[in-house]
């Protein structure tokens, strides 16, 4: 009787330690790479624009925050690739999540911000995403599809970047 409890034990544990490690492994693709981009409208003052309105072209969807370190680290690389990229139909799509319009507004000016930005002070369309880790940028082709996904401060400049850029 002790071997038997002994034996169906062990064998739960290595059935859970099994099930918890395939759990871990989803593979080297992160979620949505290859797939139709979620597509979101936002309503900022006197705009409202839609993901789909980018169609054509390649959109870097890039989620940040006033607040956030690492965004603002990466924000004037991200401004001078657009700069770079613009007449290869390159844009910057930046959605602030960004509760406080006034800190939103002085940092785009302090800071010379020069892209297509918009607050989202909801937070709905990084949610769609399953975004709550900030900066995360999403690289979307010119048909929708999301082909690299970005965590953390980028140097936007990277030759690979523009170059990965160059070729979609």
């Amino acid at each position: 009787m002790f071997r038997y409890y002994n034996f169906v034990r062990y064998s739960a544990v290595i059935c859970c330690f099994t099930l918890l490690l395939a759990g871990c492994h989803s593979g080297s693709r992160p979620p949505r790479i290859g797939t139709l981009a979620p597509d979101f409208s936002i309503a900022d003052g006197d705009r409202n624009v839609s993901l789909r309105d980018f169609r054509g072209k390649v959109v870097v969807l890039n989620f940040w925050a006033t607040w956030c370190p690492p965004c603002i680290e990466e924000m004037p690389s991200l401004v001078e690739m657009q700069q770079r990229m613009k007449n290869r139909d390159v844009t910057v799509f930046a959605v602030s999540v960004d509760a406080d319009e006034t800190a939103y507004r002085r940092f785009l000016k302090v800071n010379n911000v020069n892209l297509f930005t918009l607050r989202d002070s909801s937070q709905k369309s990084n949610s769609l995403y399953g975004t709550f880790k900030f900066p995360e940028t999403y690289i979307i082709d010119r048909n929708g599809i999301v082909r690299r996904k970005f965590i953390g401060a980028v140097n936007w400049n990277q030759p690979e970047i523009i170059d990965f850029l160059s070729k979609l």
